[in-house]
């Protein structure tokens, strides 16, 4: 990476029961071949050097603020240490680290919007153990969106965009039943959705011009009427919408051709209408280095993209490929917002 952000990445331990440990402890090992950008990790020290020492990890760790990052990240992994401790065993998901796995979240985001961060880098959560403990929200993201709301007192609508090297996809409604697509998406949706994706496209990742690709609902983009009436009623007049404010947008366009090599050059991202759309393809073209990178927010967040995957906590089998591409596209969305507020 040719260019590094100022200020430090803001890393959030995630569920320290799970692999986020493992994978923030194997990226900073690999930080110089890698070309990392500076980090520090909101976390409990203690559980996070059992956790090294667990991996077989000979590592240094070292408590600091933000601002010293940089002095310490070549020779110590800087920690920010959290007020809650984890009591955590590899594996387990535990109801009782939630206050833990909440403040590294909120420190990280205060530290975002309070200019001790470049962004954020959030490590897996899990919503079970979270939900036991009394958390209301229905995901990190909605999260993520209400602290945005509380720093700014602004509504924020996140849009969450899977980012690859070969693909970048956005679904325009996301954790819901198949069934609900049908009455949850609407065309003010779909248009919003596709104005943030343009703005964070330009601003965040350099594209002058961004050029979307906007998937139909229907098999064959409903085939003119013949298998469904929503991409006419519903797709279309949300692109003509943004075609007349001076969006490139096209589609609605039949999603089993959007994908091969020839299509994806046409275009810098595909806008899908329902999860598995936009996910299945992300992740086949890249499973180990696509990346979680949340758009519409005030503040940069991007995550791996994968879970906590429990059942392999503690081993040294969890790759840190995608927590590696999280903390460099991080890196160069932030690079990339700071030359567009000085231009």
């Amino acid at each position: 990476m040719n260019t590094v952000s100022p200020l430090p990445l803001a890393v959030s331990i995630g569920d320290p029961g799970g692999i986020g440990p493992d994978v923030i402890l194997a990226a900073w090992r690999m930080r110089r071949e890698a070309e990392l950008p500076p980090f520090y990790v909101l976390a409990d020290p203690f559980q996070l050097a059992a956790r090294a020492h667990e991996l077989g990890f000979d590592l240094p760790i070292i408590e600091c603020a933000p601002s010293d990052t940089a002095v310490h990240f070549d020779t110590a992994l800087p920690i920010v240490a959290l007020q809650n401790r984890f009591s955590a065993v590899s594996g387990a998901p535990d109801a009782a680290n939630a206050p833990g796995i909440i403040e590294a979240i909120d420190r990280a985001v205060a530290d975002a919007m309070e200019g001790r961060a470049a962004g954020i880098v959030t490590a897996p959560i899990s919503k079970k153990p979270l939900y036991d403990a009394g958390f209301r929200h229905p995901g990190h993201t909605e999260y993520l969106a209400a602290l945005a709301k509380q720093h700014t007192g602004r509504d924020a609508l996140p849009v969450m965009m899977l980012a690859g090297p070969k693909l970048r996809a956005v679904p325009v409604t996301i954790h819901i039943p198949l069934q609900r697509v049908f009455d949850d998406l609407t065309t003010e949706l779909i248009v919003e959705t596709c104005r943030i994706v343009h703005h964070d496209l330009a601003a965040r990742f350099g594209i002058a011009s961004p050029r979307l690709a906007v998937a139909g609902l229907n098999p064959h983009a409903g085939e003119g009427g013949a298998l469904g009436s929503e991409d006419n009623d519903i797709v279309l007049p949300a692109i003509e919408q943004l075609v007349a404010s001076g969006i490139d947008a096209r589609g609605p366009l039949p999603a089993d051709t959007m994908f091969h090599d020839r299509a994806r050059a046409t275009y810098d991202a595909a806008i899908c209408m329902y999860h598995d759309q936009a996910l299945i393809p992300a992740k086949t073209l890249g499973f180990d280095d696509s990346v979680n990178a949340t758009l519409g927010l005030p503040f940069i967040r991007t995550s791996p993209d994968h879970g906590t995957a429990f059942d392999i906590a503690g081993t040294g089998k969890a790759l840190p490929d995608s927590f590696i591409a999280a903390l460099r596209m991080a890196a160069e969305m932030a690079e990339h917002s700071r030359r567009a507020e000085a231009a």
